[in-house]
Parts: structure tokens; sequence; C-alpha cells
């Protein structure tokens, strides 16, 4: 690039050409440095806007942690009082259970057949005890619940039913045969009236 040329009979004032380029180049400096410093100060609130976001999101999650640890805290007590509360429904029931089957127990009292009052001779008595023995039914219900209680009462109740139809038809039978022996006893007497009376009066034709 070819220097300009300065005009013949003039005069150059080298000052004034420095003084313009110094301002020139200090107004580029201002403009540079405004532009750093605009820069620095967008940086910086970016580097703010940052750092709340970056606060803000810390605070909401540890707001949400606690709000998780006390919904599980909250769960966590429900189970222990759901849980306590069906060890006492339990706990109630198996008392409940205990209970109905010392009730049912105490009114399960066999007895089997009434004994009769009189002297009795002692192989009568050894054969009722043996028949007994052998209609006498272990109850075995220590291990059944009340389900297993209620059928077991409806097997000794059907079974007691069974034994009063047998004791009603033993009655019977015994009451018919003892009816039937009174018919024949008084057969037995008039026939042996008849046959007194008759001798007597061929007694008297003589």
């Amino acid at each position: 690039m070819a220097a300009p040329k300065i005009p013949e009979g003039e005069k150059v004032d080298f000052d004034d050409i420095h003084r313009k380029r110094m301002e020139k180049d200090l107004t580029e400096l201002q403009t540079l440095i405004e532009a750093h410093f605009e820069k620095r100060k967008k940086e910086e609130e970016e580097l703010l806007s940052l750092t709340d976001r970056i606060e803000k999101r810390r605070s909401e999650r540890a707001e949400q942690m606690k709000i998780r640890a006390e919904r599980e805290r909250e769960r966590q007590n429900r189970l222990a009082e759901e849980k306590a509360r069906k060890e006492d429904e339990e706990a109630k029931k198996k008392a409940d259970d205990d209970a109905r089957k010392k009730m049912i127990l105490s009114n399960l009292s066999f007895t089997g057949y009434k004994t009769q009052t009189g002297p009795k001779r002692q192989t009568e008595r050894e054969k009722k005890k043996k028949i007994l023995s052998e209609r006498r039914k272990e109850l075995n219900i220590d291990h059944m619940r009340e389900d297993g209680l209620r059928e077991k009462a409806k097997e000794l109740w059907d079974w007691l039913r069974q034994l009063e139809a047998e004791k009603f038809e033993l009655q019977y039978k015994h009451a018919k045969q003892k009816y039937e022996v009174t018919v024949l006893r008084n057969r037995v007497s008039d026939h042996q009236k008849v046959s007194k009376g008759g001798r007597s009066k061929r007694g008297l034709r003589k």
C-alpha cells in the first residue's frame, strides 16, 4: 500500500495525527472494555440465575424428600397399627374360640344310660360297663376350631338321638314282653281256676 501523498506547500501536523489516532484507539479500547464488562455482567447474571435455579431445585428436592420421608413414616405407622390391630383381633379370636370350646365342652356332658336303683348282680354291672365302654367315644377335640367343634357336637347329638331311639325301642320291647307275660300268667291262672271248678263239680255228682 502506497503512503499518502502530502500536497506540496502544506504543513503536516504530526501531533494532530497522533492525537486523533490515540483518541481512536482509546475509543476502541473503551468499547472493548464496555463490551467485556457487559459480557461479564451477563455471565454473572446467568451464573446467579443458574445458582438460583440450583438452590431452588435443591430446596424443592429437599422438600420432596421431607414429604416422602413423612409419607413413609406415616405408612410405617399405619403398617404397625394394622399389625397390632390384627394381632389383637387374632388374640381376641383365639380367646373367644377357647371360651366357646370350654362352653361347648361344658355343655357336652355325656352321661349315657341312667343306672337303675336296686340290687344288681356283679356280672350285670360288668356287662353294662363293657357296653358303655364300647359305646363311649373319645372326644379328641383339643386341636379343633369352632367349625370342627360344631361338627363334633352335631355328630354327638346325632349319636345321642340314636341311643335314645335304641333306648325307646328296648323299653317298648320290654313293656311288650312284660304285657305278654302278664297275659300268659292271667290265662294260666284262669285255666287253673276252671280246672279246679270242673273237678269240684264232678266230686259233688259222685
